[in-house]
């Protein structure tokens, strides 16, 4: 049987989702929980592999058990081996072909700016901080020409093997509520880092420093040079998983 979990994590303890040797990693975290429940040794399969220090709201994963429980009691029977810093919304099962990265239709992410002094203290884990003035029109009309269908490879970080770097951004919306700053996009997938990477390049034209047109460069000729610097990670947040 296939079992679909929906996970929230604070990824500031983790070095990402994927099992790297020697790190602690949210997957690693998981399989060894859900061995302690169904004492299989288990791979779980994710829809998006978070970098370290990001978090997620909606991850999705996925695993194959033999044991005969109902679906849904798997969360509260791993979440009593979990870590406080991970947590299982919710379980049931899946198809048998169920892939939660293949079969994903969106991914919405969030990523949070801290815009004044006083505070951060308590949220510098969650969100980056930022008190310089923003020209906040100027950032919103800057996302406009994001959304759509684009190649996105000036925006991807060095590291990836990804070939098709051309995505669809179904909607990118920058809202601020001092002292948030709140960007959040939904689209039908993500390269590598390209959220962190479109954010601190948003950044550098609403202070300034860079301009529209130099953004559209950016996506006409996939440049990654010419783009902004790439946005920390704890300000990131993998909202939900849409199939």
């Amino acid at each position: 049987m296939r079992i679909k979990l929906v996970v929230e994590y604070d990824g500031t303890d983790f070095h990402g989702f994927q099992r790297q040797p020697g790190r602690r990693t949210v997957d690693q975290v998981l399989e060894e929980a859900i061995f302690q429940v169904t004492r299989e040794e288990v791979q779980v399969i994710g829809s998006g592999r978070t970098d370290a220090g990001v978090h997620a709201l909606g991850q999705v994963v996925a695993f194959d058990s033999r044991m005969v429980i109902p679906p849904a009691r798997y969360c509260q029977a791993i979440n009593t081996f979990l870590p406080p810093d991970v947590r299982i919304l919710c379980s049931e099962e899946a198809a048998p072909d169920f892939h939660p990265r293949y079969h994903a239709r969106s991914k919405t992410y969030r990523y949070l700016v801290y815009r004044v002094s006083e505070g951060y203290t308590f949220h510098r884990r969650y969100a980056y901080q930022y008190t310089r003035s923003l020209d906040l029109p100027r950032l919103q009309e800057a996302a406009r020409h994001i959304a759509g269908k684009h190649d996105f490879r000036g925006f991807m970080a060095s590291g990836s093997d990804v070939q098709d770097t051309v995505r669809t951004v179904h909607r990118f919306t920058i809202e601020e509520d001092l002292p948030w700053l709140k960007f959040e996009i939904t689209g039908d997938g993500f390269l590598y880092r390209m959220v962190r990477n479109l954010v601190g390049t948003l950044i550098e034209i609403a202070r300034g420093a860079m301009t529209i047109e130099q953004m559209q460069e950016v996506l006409r000729t996939g440049d990654r040079t010419k783009a902004g610097p790439t946005a920390p990670a704890r300000g990131l947040y993998l909202v939900r998983v849409d199939y």
